[in-house]
């Protein structure tokens, strides 16, 4: 039996839950995440590319498929394709009135995505977050927190390894204006602070709560506010990426407990 993938997983959680508004956001966030080969008429000459078309009674559609071995059972030859996010995919389609086969007839997440909904989660991945300047005066355990963001959170930083060490969540004061959840992101990489906030905030839209908000701050693990986030707050890692172990290699005869091999 295939392993099913992530993307067949969301799409069987939806399936079975047609009316079920979270469910079906959990499948679009999977396909934005997800890499996807992208099936072409002919190579790829540099970054051009001419994506395979099929028209139906519903529109066009281009296919994608979440494994090669998928596109090629489905094309039953070589195939050439584009590997790409589900997420540049839509922004490519957008607007071109061109809709999405994800998996056509050789998967349990076989699905047709019609262009408007292709250029709704184009649309939903644009609203990206804003910034805003608060003053923190205390911190304090989350309170709350319905637990479909939870897992919405620690998947999404799941697919962020590497950029940081780990995340904060905590609920904030922030003096007279209020207070609210805060993730609080340690040692982030240089430069990969807006990729993380936008992370926090499809995990928020996705999630499918109605007026939340979710704030995002960013600190060294030198710093003292740290040390505060780490006592009270529920803590997520990010995986790190493996170290490469250096390989020493020495000349042959040179180590005298280990003698050449003569042939």
């Amino acid at each position: 039996m295939t392993e099913r993938t992530p993307l067949d997983i969301a799409h069987g959680a939806m399936d079975i839950a047609p009316d079920d508004d979270a469910a079906r956001l959990r499948f679009f966030e999977r396909l934005a995440d997800s890499e996807l080969f992208l099936m072409l008429e002919t190579e790829a000459e540099g970054d051009r590319i001419r994506p395979e078309t099929f028209s139906v009674e519903d529109g066009q559609f281009v296919l994608a498929f979440d494994r090669e071995d998928r596109l090629a059972r489905f094309a039953g030859r070589p195939a050439p394709y584009a590997a790409l996010s589900g997420r540049a995919i839509t922004s490519m389609l957008a607007g071109q009135g061109i809709g999405l086969a994800v998996n056509p007839e050789v998967a349990p997440s076989s699905i047709l995505i019609p262009a408007g909904a292709v250029d709704w989660l184009h649309e939903t991945l644009g609203e990206g977050p804003s910034e805003v300047e608060h003053r923190i005066t205390e911190l304090l355990p989350p309170s709350g927190v319905p637990e479909r963001l939870l897992s919405a959170l620690d998947a999404k930083l799941a697919t962020a390894g590497g950029l940081a060490h780990a995340a904060y969540l905590v609920e904030a004061t922030y003096g007279s204006d209020g207070r609210g959840h805060v993730l609080g992101v340690i040692d982030a990489q240089p430069g990969a602070e807006p990729a993380l906030a936008r992370a926090v905030n499809e995990a928020l839209t996705f999630s499918g709560i109605e007026a939340g908000s979710l704030d995002v701050a960013f600190f060294a693990a030198s710093d003292p506010i740290a040390a505060r986030l780490a006592r009270v707050g529920l803590r997520f890692d990010l995986p790190q990426p493996e170290a490469r172990a250096e390989v020493v290699r020495t000349a042959p005869g040179s180590d005298p407990d280990k003698p050449p091999i003569l042939r």
